[in-house]
């Protein structure tokens, strides 16, 4: 069974943050409220979606890069995003 972490308060980010960078990072938490993995799972699930796992992985890489952008990469993060999509498009389209 998969553990499912809950999304924390912004208090309770702050509190992650100074003592936490690798499990609750800034420029993850977005606006306190939801964090980008608890988005990102709640995007990815179900069987309606189902994607090859090279897909999905690169589904999940363009939304953290459009996720973090402003926090943490800017421009760079944005072009990471755009490439991401491109592979993802390719895998869609067959042409990998």
């Amino acid at each position: 069974m998969i553990e499912v972490k809950q999304a924390k308060t912004f208090s309770e980010l702050s509190g992650c943050l100074a003592g936490n960078p690798v499990e609750h990072p800034d420029h993850y938490a977005g606006d306190g409220k939801i964090e980008c993995m608890d988005a990102m799972r709640s995007m990815m699930s179900g069987d309606t979606y189902a994607l090859p796992a090279i897909a999905a992985h690169w589904w999940a890489e363009s939304f953290k890069y459009i996720w973090r952008w402003r926090r943490k990469g800017g421009v760079q993060d944005l072009r990471k995003c755009r490439q991401c999509i491109d592979y993802l498009i390719a895998e869609i389209e067959g042409e990998q």
